[in-house]
């Protein structure tokens, strides 16, 4: 049984278990009990996976208990309404939930859910008590924000004491913002409120969802389950996406975070909206009443940011670096679609380089590699793709007499295969590209069909953290071939292929509409044998801001498949030489430099906020935390400023306008640090090249 790959394509969106469309209704306790339907599809996703997932495994007693423990995870991720007690009385369960799945019983999960709604309204009810009274942030005590690794409480008086912490806490978070009082218990109020509602929205599909996606998850962090509804409201998404601010967003505790903008999106076109974002607050039109959205659920959030073409909508932003306390950014935005020639190649010289300065870099820029399917289909001749335009920059780069070309994929999280594979072709003779590896073994072979090299020349390609699929086939391709210069970060590890099953095909008579299952049925694997998954492309050259690699993209995903080796593919070399020479003199200009020391900065900065999981509950104290990250953060800013002939950041009042501003970051020279310094490692190649030339 074949199915049509789903290549390439990053729609992390569907990652979230908590991912669910829970109806406007409040549901009544008694209506929550599991469907006819609900039993059959766990049957056909059981069957499906068993027989299509690339991941082999065995449902037994020990996945039923990691079955059982990622279900209250999704349910209570931050041990805030379950206690001990609730843990042992669910425990018993945790050895037959796998015979409980291959018999379609779902009664045990219902019955978690419905003590789970129990336990939300209990602690809700009690915070908004405590809202009502008087705080002394006089007294040295800390709250612990961050309970993932944290035990169960022991009993409810536990569970009190936590939610008497976590109130005063909410509290000083916005007193600290200089939020009079009124207007602190008024927000916190709506705040809470909206947990207890969304959660009595939830329905019988939306729990059955949480249940199957907390086995699939299990299992593998991109194989998951969509309800009826969901799925229906993904088409909508699909057919609308081009058509919103163009960000995928995810959970994380209480906040809806930015995962990726969408190249070309009013996200990112604005320059202000960053992956690591939290929003915490959402509002229409130019003057429409900001709704604090701590604590929703990421479907509601998406839904009150998603609107129709040419509208406004408002997002308050807390910086990833910031603490809770941190400075906010407000961001308008303008709902619009998002067109392919928004996501186009683009081109520009670094001149200057080189140990004369006479050496000029062009640089190509590719934000995703897209392809007009449609136009394709249709047999247009000048159909948009990412290989037509890189050509046309390619020739137009050469007549204009750089001496070496390099192909930026930072951000760049994915897209065609076909381009991946054709782009890679511009570069090399014809050979194989990429290796692809389904559940049953069979192997396949991309290869470039194309003899024609259209460019020859002195190469080196660009990525980060974020360069993704399509981005880590291309620049493993290079690599492999030694073709070109790998500089940058560790990239991100998505080395798996998905597609989307509807289970209503399995069905012969009844109801088929069933939900979709999204599958991982296959996984890439480079020429020379390696997969992209989970190590991603380590570069040639390695810049000192990955130090936190090992944290980041699919390696920070639980259950994500392990790299994997198999047989090389024969390809040619393609004698790029040493580079040990050119990673020396990279290092040693890069020792004192005020752009790498800012970004190793930012980057220990940022993991020091990662692995704060407390905070201060006296005011003073959590103050002057605040205030000395904040002149840190400030000081260590300027001085790169400084450093380069730019001026420094202006005062409180300036720079939130400058953060407002969607044209303040479009020269930002912090952008520019990774790119100079990888067109300086290619033009010291150049030089090295043309000396050896000389010598021989």
């Amino acid at each position: 049984m074949k199915f049509r790959y789903l290549l390439l394509s990053l729609f992390l969106l569907l990652q979230s278990a908590t991912l669910v469309f829970a109806s406007v209704r409040e549901v009544p306790l008694d209506e929550l009990q599991p469907t006819r339907s609900q039993r059959q599809s766990t049957l056909i996703i059981l069957r499906v996976i068993d027989e299509y997932h690339y991941k082999k495994h065995s449902l037994d007693d020990a996945m039923s208990k990691a079955v059982l423990d990622r279900y209250l995870q999704v349910l209570d991720p931050n041990k805030s309404f379950f206690t001990q007690g609730d843990f042992d009385r669910f425990a018993v369960v945790s050895d037959r939930l796998d015979d409980d799945l291959k018999e379609a019983r779902l009664d045990s999960a219902f019955n978690i859910f419905r003590v789970y709604r129990q336990r939300v309204d209990e602690r809700i009810d009690k915070a908004l008590n405590l809202l009502k009274m008087d705080y002394d942030f006089t007294i040295n005590e800390s709250y612990r924000f961050d309970r993932e690794k944290s035990p169960w409480a022991k009993d409810r008086q536990d569970l009190d004491e936590l939610w008497r912490k976590k109130v005063k806490s909410d509290i000083l978070s916005l007193k600290l913002k200089d939020k009079p009082m009124t207007e602190i218990r008024s927000t916190l109020e709506k705040r809470y409120a909206g947990i207890k509602r969304r959660t009595r929205q939830m329905d019988t599909d939306d729990v059955f969802q949480l249940f199957i996606n907390s086995y699939t998850l299990s299992l593998e962090p991109h194989t998951s389950y969509m309800s009826p509804r969901v799925s229906e409201n993904f088409d909508i998404s699909m057919r609308l996406s081009l058509e919103g601010i163009g960000a995928v967003l995810k959970n994380e505790n209480e906040y809806t975070v930015v995962q990726r903008t969408v190249v070309g999106g009013p996200a990112a076109l604005s320059g202000q909206v960053n992956p690591g974002d939290r929003i915490i607050g959402v509002g229409q039109a130019a003057d429409g009443e900001m709704e604090d959205v701590v604590g929703w659920r990421l479907q509601d959030v998406v839904d009150l940011i998603r609107g129709a073409k040419g509208t406004t909508v408002r997002l308050q932003l807390l910086p990833e670096d910031e603490g809770a306390e941190g400075r906010t950014k407000l961001v308008t935005l303008v709902r619009n679609q998002i067109k392919l020639e928004d996501q186009a190649a683009k081109k520009y010289v670094i001149e200057g380089l080189g140990g004369m300065g006479s050496t000029r870099i062009g640089v190509i820029d590719i934000p995703a590699f897209y392809r007009d399917f449609r136009g394709y289909s249709k047999g247009e001749k000048d159909f948009t793709s990412t290989t037509r335009d890189v050509r046309r920059l390619l020739s137009e780069l050469e007549k204009e007499g750089v001496d070496g070309i390099v192909i930026d994929l930072r951000q760049n999280g994915g897209g065609s295969l076909v381009e991946a594979t054709e782009l890679t072709g511009l570069f090399i003779p014809s050979g194989p590209v990429v290796q692809v590896k389904n559940a049953s073994g069979n192997l396949d072979v991309e290869r470039d069909p194309d003899p024609e090299q259209v460019y020859g020349g002195p190469l080196a390609v660009l990525v980060d953290r974020h360069s993704a699929s399509a981005s880590e086939i291309f620049a493993g391709a290079i690599q492999d071939y030694h073709r070109g210069i790998i500089i940058g970060e560790p990239t991100f590890g998505k080395g798996t292929v998905q597609t989307l099953i509807d289970l209503g095909r399995f069905v012969r008579y009844g109801d088929k509409n069933l939900g979709r299952l999204r599958l991982t049925m296959a996984q890439f694997f480079r020429i020379d044998g390696g997969s992209t998954q989970f190590k991603g492309v380590v570069p040639d050259i390695i810049y000192p801001s990955a130090v936190q690699s090992d944290d980041q993209g699919e390696r920070s995903l639980e259950n994500a498949l392990p790299w994997a080796q198999i047989s090389a593919v024969k390809h040619d070399n393609q004698g790029l030489g040493r580079l040990e020479p050119y990673l020396k003199m990279h290092q040693l200009r890069i020792k004192n430099d005020p752009g790498f020391t800012y970004l190793t900065q930012v980057e220990t900065l940022l993991k020091e906020v990662r692995d704060q999981h407390s905070v201060s509950l006296l005011e003073k104290d959590r103050e002057v935390e605040w205030n000395l990250r904040e002149k840190r953060r400030k000081s260590e800013k300027n001085q790169f400023l400084k450093a380069i002939g730019h001026a420094p950041e202006a005062d409180d009042e300036d720079e939130k306008k400058k953060r407002d501003d969607p044209a303040a970051d479009k020269d930002d020279p912090v952008a520019r640090i990774m790119l100079n310094e990888a067109a300086h490692i290619l033009a010291d190649y150049i030089g090295g090249q043309s000396r050896a030339a000389m010598v021989n």
